[in-house]
């Protein structure tokens, strides 16, 4: 009897144990299925390793990370003196850089990323790109990117804010392809060579080099449609210059002042996150009498969000106001304001419009996009504006005293003291509503709406 009624007492007991162990079992299970699931699916690269040579010998490791491009075009039916008709990525890197003269300042290796012009590339492309580049810097001691000048600015923007290495990166290419008389491209590629095997670019994030003329990729563009020359930073200049032998820098960017500090670091890590949540965004440009169709169609393709290049101070027509406003109630869009004019900054914005400072719009559309990719709080992806994008000098004199920044002193000042770019959102779009939209004057929207009275008003 005794036996019988412990038998029975353990099956009561035990049972109700097993069966809590199995489903902590399978809760544990799920868990990691579920986290499995999330785990973005990275892409690999074959990055050559380094070679017996190269490991002894004692010239810095630079790789060349290989795009396409004028750079690597051929001139069509094989007429030298063409600089215009060719076909863009056409020779291997590989087969170049055999060309150059032995490098006298560092170990070459190359990885054929692609071999295409570089308004072909996707967002996608690029997310993998960035990936690539950390991956042979895990390896080598930096990197150069070939790449087509189209679209140059915008892929070593994106370099720049998605590339996780303190090690220089440097971005290249040329105006004419490799096979004409007087080409840029072989010049170009070895003073890149030089400069990212300097490492005067350490901690300074991506920077372009054309020309001998060193740029960072944040304040870069391409200024002329055919010129050697055709690269500027309007309204800061260059970094420095290449020589023969000398790597001068004169400036460095705002972010290198954070070097050695996880402040250096953007938040947009694409490791994070999967190819597949990158946004689609948008540039609408304002001009005379322009009708809002241009932010209606971008809404309907289902972008998330929208640059604006206003004038003047990032002024927008009535049309395109209305449309903007629609598009935040009815669809949640974000925009950014900035300028048509080349250069000059951009202030103020509410709600879901956002100051771009002195982005210009292509710089400020893969500012935004990588933001929307990371956050939907637009609270949020103000203030990444208001720092990494507009990146404000700070200098740390030493553990109690850092020089203020007029990022600061911006954000501190009420809206209204701000140069009134925006219609003001209706307080229905405002998802802060800790800001003082509501204490806007109305003779502050009369003005936006009317665009000879916005001129005014944006234009000091």
């Amino acid at each position: 009897m005794t036996e019988l009624v412990k038998g029975r007492f353990s099956r009561k007991v035990l049972v109700p144990l097993l069966i809590l162990s199995l489903l902590a079992t399978m809760s544990s299970v799920l868990a990691i299925m579920v986290r499995a699931e999330e785990a973005p699916v990275l892409p690999t690269f074959d990055i050559p390793a380094l070679s017996e040579e190269h490991k002894t010998s004692a010239l810095p490791n630079v790789i060349v990370v290989a795009t396409g491009g004028t750079l690597a075009g051929a001139a069509s039916n094989g007429d030298k003196t063409n600089f215009q008709s060719y076909r863009a990525g056409t020779y291997p890197m590989a087969d170049l850089v055999a060309q150059l003269p032995k490098h006298k300042t560092a170990d070459v290796s190359t990885y054929q990323f692609g071999n295409k012009g570089s308004g072909g590339y996707t967002i996608k492309e690029l997310y993998d790109l960035s990936l690539a580049v950390d991956a042979a810097l895990e390896i080598y001691d930096s990197a150069v990117v070939t790449t087509g000048t189209d679209t140059m600015e915008e892929i070593a923007y994106f370099l720049d804010l998605t590339v996780r290495s303190e090690k220089p990166v440097v971005v290249t290419g040329a105006m004419r392809p490799w096979d004409v008389i007087g080409t840029d491209g072989p010049a170009n590629l070895y003073q890149a060579i030089k400069v990212a095997g300097s490492g005067k670019t350490k901690w300074f994030g991506t920077v372009v080099m054309l020309n001998d003329v060193i740029f960072a990729a944040r304040e870069v563009t391409k200024s002329n449609s055919h010129r050697m020359d055709t690269f500027d930073t309007p309204m800061f200049g260059a970094l420095g210059y290449v020589d023969d032998p000398a790597v001068r820098i004169y400036r460095a960017p705002a972010r290198a002042f954070k070097a050695g500090t996880p402040e250096w670091a953007t938040p947009f890590d694409l490791k994070t996150i999967s190819k597949e949540t990158l946004p689609q965004v948008g540039i609408v440009y304002n001009y005379q009498e322009a009708s809002g169709g241009a932010i209606r169609g971008l809404v309907e393709d289902g972008v998330k969000g929208i640059v604006t290049a206003g004038t003047g101070a990032g002024g927008i027509s009535s049309g395109l106001s209305a449309a903007r406003s629609a598009a935040i109630t009815n669809n949640g869009v974000v925009f950014v304001s900035t300028t048509r004019t080349g250069s000059g900054s951009v202030y103020g914005g509410s709600g879901n419009t956002v100051a771009g400072d002195n982005l210009n719009a292509s710089h400020a559309r893969m500012m935004l996009l990588l933001s929307l990719a990371f956050s939907n709080d637009v609270s949020q992806i103000r203030s990444w504006f208001q720092s990494f994008g507009t990146a404000d000098v700070e200098i740390s004199v030493d553990a109690n005293t850092v020089l203020s920044t007029s990022v600061d002193e911006e954000i501190g000042l009420p809206e209204l003291e701000e140069p009134v770019v925006t219609e003001p959102t209706p307080e229905t779009e405002e998802p802060v509503v800790s800001e003082p939209e509501v204490t806007e004057p109305p003779v502050v929207e009369e003005e936006e709406v009317e665009p000879e009275l916005q001129e005014t008003v944006v234009t000091p």
